[in-house]
C-alpha cells in the first residue's frame, strides 16, 4: 500500500508575508496558529499541517525562517540586514529578498489577464505609456522603447500636459498603459480616465486595490513587501520590471515574424553604427588605415 503525500508548495523567503497572503486559503485551525503564534492551543499536527500549508518541510524549518523574518522586521536600509552582517551576508540576503519578491509575484499573476494585454497590445493601433515618479517614468520609458522596437507605434508621456493631450486622442483601437506603484497620483488618473472615456483600453501596473488599480481594465498587480527607506524599492522595481518584459515577449510571439524581423533589423542598424556593438565602426575603419600607413 503506498502512502500518499500532499504535494507541497516550494517556501519562499518572506515568512510573513506568505503567511498573510495564504492566510484565506488556511483551514480553521491553521489560521488560529497564523493569528495567535506561540499562545495558540492547536493539537501537534495542525502544526505540521499549518507549516505544510505554506510550503515547509515541517516545524523546524519553519521556525527558522519566521525566527529570520522576525529578526529583521525592523531595519530601516533593508527588511532583512540587521547591523552587524558582514558584505557576504547583506549579498546574500539582498539577492534572496529579490529572488522572494519575484517568486511571490508569481503568484499574483494571472495568466488570462496577461494573454488579454498581450492580444490587445499586438493589435493596437497606438500604445501610450504613462507614468509618475522616478522609477515608474523610467519602467514607462523602456516600455515604449521596447514596443517601438517591435513595430508598434508608441509614445511614452510623463508630463501631465501631455498625457492628456495623448488621451484625448485615443479610441478603442489604442491601449493605455499606466505605471505607477503608489497608484493615486490626480493627474495619472484624470489622464487615465480620460483615455478610458475615448475608448482605449487600460492596462495598468500597480499595486491591487490602488485608484489606479480599480480604473483599469486588466491590472498587473505589484505585491512586493514594503521597503524600509524607499517609498519604491528594488523589489518594486524589479516586479515592474519583469512586467514589462512579459508584455515584450508575449507581445512579440502575438506579432510573430514580422516582429522578430523587425527587431533584428533595429539590431543591425545599432550595431552597424556602434551603439551595440564593442567598438564604432569608424574607429575599426581608422585603426585599419593607421596600419597600412605603418606596414
Amino acid at each position: 500500500m503506498t502512502k500518499r503525500r500532499s504535494k507541497l508548495h516550494r517556501p519562499v523567503g518572506d515568512v510573513l508575508l506568505t503567511m498573510r497572503e495564504r492566510a484565506d486559503a488556511l483551514s480553521q485551525g491553521q489560521q488560529r496558529v497564523d493569528a495567535l503564534a506561540r499562545r495558540a492551543k492547536v493539537s501537534p499536527p495542525t502544526i505540521i499541517r499549518f507549516c505544510r500549508a505554506l510550503g515547509f518541510a515541517g516545524l523546524r524549518e519553519f521556525k527558522l525562517h519566521l525566527a529570520q523574518s522576525l529578526a529583521v522586521g525592523t531595519s530601516t536600509l533593508h527588511r532583512a540586514v540587521v547591523p552587524g552582517d558582514n558584505m557576504q551576508t547583506v549579498t546574500h540576503k539582498v539577492l534572496q529578498g529579490a529572488a522572494s519578491a519575484l517568486a511571490n509575484l508569481e503568484q499574483h499573476i494571472s495568466p488570462d489577464d496577461v494573454e488579454r494585454a498581450v492580444t490587445r497590445i499586438a493589435k493596437a493601433r497606438r500604445v501610450d505609456c504613462y507614468a509618475v515618479g522616478n522609477t515608474s517614468m523610467f519602467m514607462a520609458s523602456d516600455a515604449q522603447a521596447r514596443f517601438s522596437r517591435l513595430g508598434l507605434h508608441s509614445n511614452f508621456y510623463f508630463d501631465a500636459h501631455l498625457q492628456l493631450v495623448s488621451a484625448a486622442t485615443m479610441n478603442r483601437n489604442d491601449v493605455a498603459l499606466a505605471i505607477s506603484h503608489i497608484g493615486r497620483m490626480p493627474f495619472l488618473l484624470e489622464t487615465v480616465d480620460v483615455a478610458k472615456e475615448q475608448g482605449a483600453m487600460i492596462i495598468a501596473i500597480t499595486r491591487p486595490d490602488t485608484p489606479l488599480a480599480k480604473r483599469a481594465d486588466i491590472v498587473l498587480p505589484v505585491v512586493v513587501p514594503a521597503d524600509p527607506s524607499m517609498r519604491v524599492g528594488t523589489e518594486a522595481y524589479l516586479a515592474q520590471m519583469a512586467y514589462i518584459e512579459i508584455l515584450m515577449v508575449g507581445t512579440g510571439l502575438r506579432r510573430g515574424p514580422p516582429a522578430l524581423r523587425q527587431l533584428k533589423r533595429v539590431r543591425q542598424v545599432l550595431q552597424e553604427r556602434g551603439v551595440d556593438s564593442e567598438t564604432h565602426p569608424v574607429l575599426e575603419r581608422a585603426w585599419s588605415k593607421g596600419e597600412l600607413q605603418l606596414s
